[in-house]
């Protein structure tokens, strides 16, 4: 469910997993919004008025009937480009207040002859960057350009060669607040020359670093709609950025599985199982893939007889694959089964071509 989406979908329901409705509602709007969904409204519309449900006058309940979640969404999302990124349950608070921000405070969505930054064809703005080897964030200019489809960042206003040069269709932004330790965090990550980066920004506004993390997602739709050209617009929505499916510290060792089990920060993307000495690392250590169980793949709990777990945790996982056995340590039993969850929900399911071609790149690396 969205954050405010969940709120707007007409029946009511607030949350799908709650046995009851929503208990709050907009006397203003006349639409009903769950807790969560309701602090940010008092927060970010002060003239909004936002009570309990059991406050609601007879005026007020008289507007909810005129009015709705549904028509609500038909009045204020007229022209909500598709590739608009809408809050989910977990997402960051940055996130959430920016769309009910965008949706009822500037009505972003109302107008079709109003252009807003991220449908701009090019787009320059100053963000704060995580030095890959200093650990500082500093000023950086960032120009992207739907034209080409890269994004390039300058160290300096009057720079003629940028930084760096990074094509859309290898970038993933995941708004990362806790990680970065800012809550604006936006953390980049993409391949270039088949190897995986990670960049680190901020913005103190919230409005322009979602409004950033947008634009990328357009030019990526856009570029989508050109590479596969018979894909449905739902079909491609599947492709853009997501969030990682699992992030979090684990202990492993060697391949010769003698050496010491080590502290390893972890991130599960879709097939790829990446590692890092830290979490804010440009480059990660190693990177495993995880293909299907018909080609040699699995994940069972504990350690292999005979193995000494070394490390400070003790809660095993090894993870097969036909070209070595990793094994792993959780903190705890309840991580050590989230993550093996993870790891045989992906081993379970059928490989696209896509993901062949990423097997066999790691097997090539």
């Amino acid at each position: 469910a969205h954050a405010d989406e969940r709120c707007v979908t007409g029946t009511n329901r607030c949350l799908p997993h709650l046995s009851s409705g929503p208990q709050w509602g907009s006397t203003s709007l006349g639409v009903l919004l769950c807790q969560a969904c309701s602090i940010i409204h008092k927060k970010i519309l002060p003239a909004n008025k936002v009570k309990h449900l059991s406050s609601w006058e007879v005026p007020e309940l008289k507007t909810l009937a005129e009015n709705g979640n549904a028509a609500a969404k038909a009045k204020y999302e007229v022209v909500m480009p598709i590739y608009y990124y809408r809050p989910r349950r977990n997402d960051c608070q940055v996130l959430k207040e920016e769309w009910v921000k965008a949706k009822y405070e500037r009505q972003e969505f109302v107008d079709p002859m109003k252009k807003q930054s991220y449908q701009e064809e090019v787009r320059e703005g100053w963000l704060m960057k995580l030095g890959r080897d200093n650990g500082l964030f500093l000023k950086r200019k960032f120009v992207l350009r739907e034209k080409d489809g890269k994004l390039k960042y300058y160290p300096k206003e009057d720079e003629k060669d940028p930084k760096a040069v990074i094509n859309v269709e290898t970038m993933n932004p995941t708004f990362q607040p806790e990680k970065i330790g800012h809550r604006n965090g936006l953390q980049i990550t993409y391949q270039k020359e088949h190897r995986t980066r990670n960049l680190f920004l901020y913005h103190e506004d919230g409005k322009e670093i979602v409004d950033w993390f947008n634009t990328i997602r357009a030019v990526q739709f856009k570029w989508l709609k050109l590479a596969f050209p018979a894909e449905g617009d739902q079909e491609l929505l599947k492709r853009l950025p997501r969030n990682f499916l699992k992030e979090g510290f684990m202990e492993k060792t060697g391949p010769k599985k003698t050496e010491s089990f080590k502290k390893r920060w972890f991130t599960l993307d879709k097939r790829r199982l990446l590692y890092f000495c830290d979490p804010l690392d440009a480059f990660p250590k190693g990177e495993v893939f995880l293909g299907h169980k018909d080609n040699g793949y699995s994940a069972g709990l504990g350690l292999p007889k005979g193995t000494e777990s070394n490390g400070a945790w003790k809660h095993g996982i090894t993870l097969d694959t036909p070209k070595r056995c990793y094994l792993f340590t959780c903190e705890s039993e309840g991580d050590q089964k989230d993550w093996l969850d993870h790891f045989n929900a992906i081993i379970n399911t059928a490989m696209s071509p896509h993901d062949y071609a990423q097997e066999s790149l790691l097997k090539h690396k």
